[in-house]
């Protein structure tokens, strides 16, 4: 029976496709386009990155994909679709292929390298020069389109811009819908753009002629005005603005409002108005919607002095028209190509009939078949005197085109696209108006024979409004200017000030009559007549008019030339005196000139040296030209003359003795290479070589052809002799040349087209020495270092096993082989270390990779036959090879474990497998010398995550004990450098838990089966795998935000190498450490941490070691020195960190060796002064008291470093409980805080969960011996604080029932003491809790105790400063004395006699006497003091207080007698009570007091100081 599938079959689509190989090796390839594959593996590798941009909260970033995905998927279904014209399937390709190299680039991914389809080139099938220059190119535009989106442009659509990227021009379609405008005649509507910051046009006009009625004149083009503008290039899209001009022509009376049409002049071209549209956005590429109907609105003129060009800057200028609802309707796209691509790409918008107006100028990139012939003339402006008229004259200029006989020439001026050639062209009339501004533009198109004889002509002419009077008006003046000038170049561009003749109108329609005299202004100061002045000048038959005349002409000719020095050069013949000099000037000429007249130039060039055959005089002038002109051809303005070359080499190339001439001058500037000014030429040269070796081969052909192979030993002589000549050029080690050898390449790479085995021997043998000492000896900031590399690489990459047998068969005779295999392993190693190619290029450093590794094995082989016996061993070169082979394993481009799926794939289809299995067992008696140095690269080996690498590299390590072992009888040498290199290795982000897991397993076994290494090597493994445990946890949380984290596992490492005795290692985690501490501004831990280093100096003249001093700043030659360096480093943070008794201390040991050893007392006598000042600060300054913290961390959810341990805390200056707890939860914020401050469970502590407990603690003075008499309380408070290992911390606990008449009859203190490792502070601010007491106490007599203390204090505090502030004495007498608050100390007496009671007795036995009765001396003498500093308006208060303090006395003196005050007992006797008065901890932070002050467990606050 046929089984079913799970899924129902509407839920499934087969797709087609190939399976190639079977199990493992089987490969399923879709039958789709290559670019949907592409699309889908980007769109997998995309989706990936953006789920974790999400995760990051990237959100500019993750929006960008998001966008980028989407269209990827929406083109993607169109391509499927197969519904696209192939136009259209085409331009989307284009688009997807940008897509996804703009985001492979912006996502650091891999470049993608295409061919000129857009296809992924096959490294296999494609050379490695091409592959290199693919990259190159491919990179170049991705920069490109990333520069261009940081641009002003950024809202330009990045597909949109490589579809502009990819042509050199572009053009604006415009469609032209309506004319809304109330003319009332005939007009003319005249469209171009316009640079409103150069204010100038810079296209022709598009002409539609408009009828009154309101329709086109020409009714057949009625919704089908359509134009293109072209031309328009890169510089046009950085134009800051552009603007889309109308201007509108009324073609009739002089005015409007005159109704008697009989009698009135007619066909006059008058101003009427303007519309302006800026078009920056739509050719920005910012607005592209070619369906919109764009509103341009209409400004009429204003007045009869408004120049057209005037109201449309005033347009420009103004924010709004007030244009009635007058205007154009245009709709406008923006088009990638020139006129061809775009007819033949958007046939639907452009088509034959479409008009097509022009840039005025070339565009970027001239086209070889663009032949043209336009001179474009603009009338600029004049000044005409009003005559014998009473008013200033209606001016019109009528232009034409004559010939020298006075013939005109019809038809050959445009007054714009789209409508015909006319033979003369009238401007718009200024009506009255003394000084017009025209800046009228035609185009005058003339046949290139005719230019010579042809000049322009313009005639000025008064028109009135009075169809008699018109009549009768004549020319009354002329101006003309020669197309073709006296040099026979053509008329320069720019402005010509031409001079307006007067004479009678029929001498002015002669043109004998004026074609002699000068026709510009310049021209008639070149003859010696003066240009100005106020009488008018007669000339022959011709006066010379106060009037002027200004035009500008623009010549775009192919045919015509206004450069000199190439008119001289086409027409050498003519004056061979200055061909020399025309030469030598070629070079200076505009590209765009030569390129103009290409095949022109060539002909000229061989025609001189053929024509000079004989001579050698200008051989060398036409060599470096035909350089110059074939490096035109390389630049991408002319890139599309290649075909032009190509053709001209193929076809009309005819120069049969040039190749020897072109070998012969090549030849001498490669032997002169290193001579000053011939490396540029060279250089040249050299860019130029494919082509002047295509003249050179089709010279010889042609030769042949005529001459039947005569002199083809010399031909082959030459070249031969050439060819040594840029060996030897390659084998010098000259700076100069290095620029021209890369470029010498493309000589074999020309020669060698279809390389056979032969040719590639040569090159072999010639040029990979020179090839691999260049790489070498070049920078890594080079430009040539990757063409290098690139040449070396396809060399290598034509080699075949045969070639690499010659290559060593021929070492001895050429040249030593040890040094070349030396050479080129440094070489690899280099460049596999720090690769050229960006890490981008992976296709480029996947070739490279495997070139590289076939010659690696290649020359492994030979390694193996020729230096492995004792005779021959090379240290040397068998290290290097081992650091090479290593550093090829371990390189960034190889390491699969850091890349995606996609990539992973990618790489393994790509590269083979290099391993390094028994490095050592071939190597016998050798092996020793590669101990410790081979140590460090083979770890680096092991630690690659691979298991199988792994498993075949870790008993490596075995054989190197055992090596040792049996030369030494210990492996002393191989442990150090393994511990030292692990280290580093760990720290740099290299091996894991499964690696510790290997190497245990894998050592342990090999070292059990040994006989003597069964022991130590258990031993050295286990040590090892510690410092992994440690090195690991280390790693993990090095980059962690949280740097107490960082500075416990710093600790956990160090104290591991001060264990193993490792003094570097553990040096190097102190300064770690210091650092860190540095950072938090913890200038006290930093003093602690560096004085462990200054711990292991001694004060001696002995040298210092060079781990010791491992940092830049202590410049010391012997440990006495550092040791004096270090303690004053010590000495300055002790003093910011506000322990001045520490800094005294290290001052008094420095203080020792300046008087008594060094005899510095310069430096004694600054330091004393420093010692001075702490001492002062001790007595002065207030210092605050930092709170201490126990910190408990249970669960499994907790690092091992602090998983279920109890640590102290040191708070910062003022920081509350709140606010560490916060500052705790903030590390851990999965924790969770604990309410109780009881230990916890074995269940909490078992636990998957993270549980903080944090509760504060009482640091217990230590004070030092030497204070064996009371001191003052400001010495004595730091010792509170500081040094301190014991902290206490007391819980309240209630025994039996609840008294309802005294709380505090019941009521015990559980008090608990944690001692810490170290003493705080220390070189951290927390240690670990190392053992714990517990013992009860009666919560009563503790109360009282603590109450008897900060009466004390605060009485001291006041005797010291009577300027204290007296209302926190005032709350604490009060609270005691006055029986209202709390029931004074009443409750306290009630609980008195239980300590008769055994448990009591046991906690309390050093109680001699109830507290109450050394309360009163302090009470009384504080009493005092309030009575002394009362305000009146307190008085009354203090009154009450002494009642109820002699209520107070009376009854305590009675019960238990009479004490002296504390004043008093000082004199004498000290009972225990007062001298504990000065050695209790400061009443500021009581922390027991505020235990005690709440029955619950649960809520300690953090600032309990108000308490009673």
């Amino acid at each position: 029976c046929l089984s079913k599938g799970i899924f129902p079959a509407s839920y499934i689509h087969l797709k087609e496709a190939i399976v190639e190989g079977k199990g493992q090796h089987e490969t399923v390839i879709p039958n789709e386009l290559p670019l949907i594959q592409e699309v889908t593996t980007t769109l997998r590798e995309w989706s990936i990155i953006w789920r974790q941009l999400y995760v990051q909260d990237n959100r500019e970033m993750f929006r960008s994909v998001r966008h980028m995905i989407y269209d990827l998927i929406e083109w993607r279904s169109q391509i499927l679709s197969g519904t696209l014209p192939q136009d259209e399937l085409k331009e989307l390709k284009k688009k997807v292929t940008a897509k996804i190299d703009y985001g492979n680039r912006i996502l650091d991914l891999d470049l993608v390298v295409r061919d000129e389809d857009g296809n992924i080139l096959d490294p296999e099938q494609t050379s490695t020069i091409s592959l290199f220059r693919a990259h190159e190119i491919a990179s170049k535009q991705v920069e490109e389109r990333l520069q261009e989106e940081k641009s002003q442009k950024q809202n330009i659509d990045i597909n949109r811009q490589a579809k502009f990227a990819a042509t050199p021009s572009f053009a604006l379609f415009v469609n032209l819908k309506n004319v809304v405008c109330k003319i009332g005649e005939d007009a003319e509507v005249l469209m171009s753009l316009y640079d409103p910051l150069e204010s100038k046009f810079i296209s022709e006009n598009y002409l539609v002629r408009w009828s009154s009625c309101g329709l086109p004149k020409d009714i057949d083009r009625l919704h089908n005005l359509r134009a293109v503008f072209t031309d328009l290039g890169s510089k046009d899209l950085k134009r800051e603005k552009i603007s889309f001009v109308c201007q509108i022509v009324r073609v009739g009376r002089m005015e409007l409002r005159d109704n008697n049409t009989r009698k009135l002049t007619s066909g006059l071209r008058r101003p009427f108005g303007v519309a302006v549209m800026d078009v920056t956005d739509i050719i920005n590429g910012k607005v592209d919607d070619e369906d919109k109907q764009h509103f341009i609105p209409f400004q009429p003129v204003a007045g009869e002095n408004d120049f057209l060009q005037t109201v449309i800057n005033k347009v420009i200028a103004a924010k709004e028209v007030n244009h009635k609802g007058q205007g154009l309707w245009v709709t406008l796209k923006l088009l990638p190509g020139d006129i061809h691509q775009i007819r033949k790409e958007f046939p639907h918008l452009v088509d034959r009939s479409t008009a097509v107006a022009r840039k005025m100028g070339f565009p970027e990139i001239i086209m070889p078949g663009d032949v043209r012939n336009d001179i474009y003339v603009t009338l600029v402006q004049g000044d005409f005197d009003k005559g014998s008229k009473t008013t200033a004259k209606n001016v019109e200029v009528t232009v034409s085109v004559y010939d020298e006989d006075g013939k005109r020439l019809e038809s050959v001026i445009f007054p714009g696209a789209g409508d015909e050639a006319i033979s003369e062209y009238k401007s718009v009339i200024y009506y009255q108006v003394k000084q017009p501004r025209w800046f009228e533009t035609v185009k005058v198109a003339i046949p290139i024979e005719d230019v010579n004889r042809s000049h322009l002509r313009f005639t000025f002419r008064h028109r009135s409004s009075q169809d008699s009077k018109d009549k009768s008006e004549k020319i009354f003046a002329l101006a003309f200017v020669k197309l073709m000038r006296y040099d026979g170049t053509t008329l320069r561009d720019g402005e010509h000030d031409l001079i307006v003749y007067k004479a009678e109108a029929k001498k002015l329609e002669d043109a004998s009559t004026y074609l002699s005299l000068p026709s510009t202004k310049i021209e008639l100061e070149e003859k010696g007549h003066s240009a100005t002045g106020k009488s008018m000048q007669n000339l022959g038959s011709c006066t010379i008019s106060k009037d002027s005349f200004q035009i500008s002409t623009l010549v775009c000719s192919t045919k015509l030339t206004q450069n000199v020095d190439l008119l001289g050069l086409l027409k050498w013949r003519s004056n061979t005196s200055l061909l020399h000099q025309n030469l030598k000037q070629l070079m200076k000429v505009d590209g765009g000139e030569v390129v103009k007249f290409l095949q022109d130039t060539l002909d000229a060039l061989f025609n001189i040296m053929m024509e000079n055959s004989e001579s050698e005089t200008f051989d060398t002038l036409v060599f470096d030209a035909l350089v110059f002109i074939i490096g035109l051809i390389a630049d991408r303005k002319f890139q599309h003359f290649n075909p032009v070359l190509e053709t001209y080499i193929k076809k009309h190339f005819s120069a049969t003795l040039a190749y020897t001439k072109l070998t012969k001058v090549l030849k001498t500037y490669v032997d002169n290479a290193e001579k000053c000014g011939i490396t540029d030429q060279l250089f040249k040269a050299m860019k130029a070589l494919e082509y002047i070796f295509k003249f050179i081969v089709r010279s010889r052909i042609l030769f042949n052809q005529l001459y039947e192979n005569k002199g083809e030993a010399d031909f082959r002589e030459s070249l031969l002799q050439l060819f040594k000549s840029i060996n030897e050029m390659m084998s010098s080690n000259s700076d100069q040349t290095v620029i021209v050898k890369v470029c010498a390449f493309h000589v074999y790479s020309f020669a060698s087209s279809g390389p056979t085995q032969r040719h590639v021997q040569i090159i072999m043998e010639n040029l990979l020495r020179t090839v691999n000492r260049t790489v070498i000896s070049m920078g890594r900031d080079s430009e040539l270092i990757g063409s290098f590399v690139a040449c070396m690489t396809a060399i290598l990459r034509q080699m075949e096993d045969y070639h690499y047998a010659h290559l060593i068969k021929t070492f001895g005779k050429m040249r030593s082989d040890v040094d070349f295999l030396m050479e080129t392993f440094i070489m690899f190693k280099n460049l596999i270390g720090k690769n050229v190619y960006p890490f981008d290029w992976v296709i480029m450093n996947m070739m490279q990779n495997k070139v590289f590794l076939r010659a690696i094995n290649q020359y492994a082989d030979m390694l193996n036959k020729k230096f492995l016996d004792q005779t021959n061993f090379e240290l040397q070169l068998w290290n290097n090879y081992f650091h090479l082979a290593v550093a090829f394993l371990t390189q960034e481009s190889l390491q699969l474990e850091n890349f995606s799926s996609a990539k992973r794939a990618k790489i393994l289809n790509n590269q083979g497998l290099f391993t390094l299995k028994c490095i050592f067992s071939p190597k016998g008696q050798h092996k020793i010398k590669f101990i410790p140095e081979m140590v460090g690269p083979i770890l680096e080996m092991t630690l690659i995550p691979e298991t199988e690498l792994r498993k075949a590299t870790i008993p490596i390590f075995f054989d190197m004990m055992q090596c040792e072992f049996h030369s030494t009888r210990s492996f002393q040498r191989f442990e150090n450098e393994i511990i030292t290199k692990l280290d580093h290795e760990v720290e740099g982000g290299r091996g894991d838990e499964q690696y510790k897991v290997l190497f245990d397993k894998i050592l342990l076994e090999h070292c059990r089966k040994h006989k003597y290494l069964a022991k130590s090597g258990e031993t050295f493994v286990k040590l090892v795998v510690r410092l992994m445990e440690r090195l690991l946890d280390y790693r993990t949380i090095m980059h962690d935000e949280n740097k107490e984290n960082r500075m416990s596992c710093t600790v956990n490492v160090l104290n591991f190498y001060k264990e193993i005795e490792r003094e570097e290692m553990y040096i190097r985690y102190l300064y770690k450490l210091c650092d860190l501490h540095k950072e938090c501004d913890n200038y006290t831990e930093a003093a602690y941490t560096l004085l462990l280093h200054a711990k292991l100096l001694k004060w001696s003249e002995e040298a210092c070691a060079a781990h010791l001093t491992q940092r830049d700043g202590y410049q010391a030659a012997t440990q006495g020195q550092l040791k004096d360096q270090l303690y004053q480093e010590i000495i300055h943070y002790f003093d910011k960190g506000k322990m001045w008794e520490e800094a005294i201390a290290l001052g008094k040991e420095l203080a020792e060796q300046y008087e008594n050893e060094m005899f510095d007392y310069e430096q004694l006598s600054e330091l004393l002064r420093k010692q001075a000042q702490f001492y002062e600060n001790i007595v002065k300054v207030i210092r605050p008291k930092p709170d201490y913290f126990a910190v408990g961390y249970y669960g499994q959810g907790f690092p091992t470093f602090i998983r279920n341990k109890v640590f102290i805390y040191r708070g910062k200056e003022y920081e509350r409980r709140e606010d560490f707890e916060a500052r705790l939860l903030t590390q851990f914020p999965n924790a969770e805080k604990m309410k109780t401050t009881s230990p916890p469970g074995d269940d909490i502590k078992t636990s998957s969960g993270q549980y903080i407990q944090c509760f504060t603690v009482k640091p217990k003075l230590d004070l030092p011996s030497k204070f064996h008499r009371p001191v003052s309380e400001q010495i004595v408070s730091f010792y509170r604080v500081n040094e301190v290992q014991r902290f206490e911390y007391s819980r309240p606990v209630r025994k039996g029932e609840k008294n309802p008449d005294n709380e505090f009859a019941n009521m015990w203190i559980e008090r608990t003491i944690y001692v810490t490792a170290y003493k705080l502070p220390g070189i951290l601010r927390w240690f670990e809790v190392k053992s714990v007491e517990i013992s009860p106490l009666e919560n009563a007599i503790e109360t009282m105790q603590l109450t008897n203390d900060k009466i004390n204090n605060m009485v001291q505090q006041h005797l010291s400063d009577p300027n204290l502030p007296i209302n926190p004495l005032s709350m604490l007498l009060n609270g005691i004395v006055d029986p209202a608050v709390m029931g004074g100390f009443a409750n306290y007496e009630k609980v008195t006699p239980g300590l008769a009671r055994p448990w009591a007795q046991e906690g309390l036995g050093r109680v001699e006497q109830p507290n109450s009765a050394f309360q009163i001396p302090f009470l009384a003498e504080g009493i005092r003091i309030h009575g002394e500093k009362v305000t009146e308006a307190l008085r009354p208060f203090h009154e009450r207080m002494e009642a109820c303090f002699r209520q107070l006395k009376d009854k305590v003196e009675k019960q238990y007698g009479v004490r002296l005050s504390g004043l008093e007992e000082r004199r004498g006797s000290r009972p225990r009570s007062m001298v504990r008065s000065f050695t209790m901890p400061s009443s500021s932070r009581p922390l027991s007091v505020a235990s005690v002050s709440s029955l619950s467990s649960d809520s300690t606050p953090s600032r309990p100081g108000s308490d009673g």
